[in-house]
């Protein structure tokens, strides 16, 4: 089974029009100001699926600030789920900055049964960063009485600068992963480097117990020999997830033959892993 734990559906009006939503809206502007931007509807993300051989994507929308924009992306996103209820995994995006942040998160796991929420993401603190931090330990604390999971962007603080690259150390994703503590929690791109301190002797392997690292914008990232690095450290906790559309899965796929690892680690990484995680059976 071959599982994608990481990609982006839009609504076809917001592909076409993207540029009738930039305003108020800095952090979408940034990421999809440029009509090269790749954005995919549903219908899209299926074709790629079936030509690369993927059994489910878990599959979200963007972190709006906009409630408007908000519920239009969530709503697209649990619509096509239940057209593919067969392929695709819906999680339900939200704004951690937003007073309904947790509203909207009952709303969704009650009412539509999303198995979970994100990528939450953290691009810019404004000043507010507590707030959205009481609003993450309350989404965890939701998460952990219904048993959905969590989706965190995280990015390396070091290294070169790409659009979407928050400002902010280790530090931010390791006080969530306290936070989220009991509760399944994936960093995306693998942690932004998170994973290494699992081979720290205190600390660190307890708070990091349910924390899982998908490989979302590896290519882009890291070295290809990344992924027998990481199957080193904690093999079963790696998350095959392309960021799709940004980059082909097939990319992935490659990368991971030719970086050493063995027929029973990739299968773990492509899909054994996330079938364990969300519940799904081989």
């Amino acid at each position: 089974m071959v599982i994608d734990a990481h990609t982006h559906i839009f609504p076809p009006e917001m592909i076409s029009g993207r540029e009738h939503f930039f305003s108020g809206e800095p952090e979408f502007h940034l990421l999809y100001g440029s009509p090269n931007s790749k954005m995919a509807t549903v219908d899209d993300l299926i074709g790629s699926m079936e030509a690369n051989g993927i059994d489910y994507s878990v599959v979200f929308g963007f972190p709006w600030r906009s409630e408007q924009n908000m519920a239009r992306h969530n709503d697209y996103v649990v619509e096509s789920a239940a057209r593919y209820p067969d392929r695709l995994i819906p999680l339900a995006c939200l704004d951690l900055f937003s007073p309904n942040c947790i509203y909207e998160a009952q709303r969704r796991r009650s009412g539509e049964g999303v198995a979970g929420f994100g990528e939450l993401a953290i691009y810019s603190a404004s000043g507010k960063l507590d707030i959205a931090m009481e609003n993450f330990r309350a989404l965890a604390d939701l998460c952990m009485e219904s048993g959905a999971i969590l989706l965190a962007h995280a990015n390396e603080p070091i290294g070169h600068v790409y659009p979407g690259k928050a400002p902010f150390g280790l530090d931010l994703y390791y006080r969530m992963a306290e936070a989220a503590s009991g509760t399944n929690l994936i960093l995306a791109h693998w942690g932004g480097g998170m994973i290494f301190y699992e081979l720290l002797k205190k600390g660190a392997p307890e708070t990091l117990q349910n924390v899982f690292y998908d490989t979302a914008a590896s290519p882009y990232l890291y070295q290809k020999e990344i992924y027998s690095t990481a199957a080193q450290i904690t093999g079963d906790k790696i998350l095959f997830g392309s960021d799709y559309p940004l980059i082909s899965p097939k990319r992935y796929f490659k990368e991971m033959e030719e970086s050493g690892l063995n027929k029973k680690q990739i299968s773990a990484i492509s899909g054994e892993n996330a079938a364990r995680l969300f519940g799904l059976n081989s």
